[in-house]
């Protein structure tokens, strides 16, 4: 979780993907990490070469009941794997597993509108756009936006999904 924490550094402290500002330690994105599992979501870690080359986990969406069916996806990759295709393999490999899980949405909220590699990774794996939420965010002396994304899982919306 070393490796982790010091690529989400990155994009704390000088990137607008994440509105955190102080990074987290090792042993928080530990924390998070077991909490994801916990609530028996995905959270892959890709090494490539023996190190680490970026992670991507899916959490609920929202607490309230009637979210129960959607997920949010969050991936960061070592910049100097960016481009490579280990954001897409992330990305594929939390759609296939959420699908698997009973998910019937997936969302994306991508920070800074600005931000095009994260929405270009997105639009490749299935996502569309359908919402922008202007500068809900202050970092680094400006305004940021966020990027909504989604996708359908499995049949989406076009059937029921089963009854607990």
């Amino acid at each position: 979780m070393a490796a982790v924490a010091e690529i989400y550094r990155g994009y704390v402290l000088d990137g607008l993907a994440s509105f955190e500002t102080d990074p987290p330690s090792a042993g928080e994105m530990d924390r998070r990490r077991q909490g994801i599992q916990q609530s028996g979501l995905p959270y892959y870690v890709a090494e490539v070469d023996g190190t680490v080359a970026g992670y991507a986990y899916a959490g609920r969406y929202r607490a309230r009941i009637a979210y129960r069916y959607t997920v949010e996806d969050s991936i960061y990759v070592s910049p100097d794997r960016s481009g490579r295709g280990v954001g897409l393999a992330l990305l594929s490999a939390l759609v296939e597993r959420c699908t698997a899980l009973g998910y019937r949405q997936m969302l994306a909220v991508i920070g800074d509108s600005g931000n095009a590699a994260s929405i270009r990774l997105h639009e490749k794996a299935g996502f569309r756009k359908v919402g922008l939420l202007p500068s809900v965010g202050f970092k680094l002396g400006r305004w940021v936006d966020a990027v909504l994304m989604q996708r359908p899982l499995g049949a989406g919306d076009s059937g029921l999904p089963d009854v607990e």
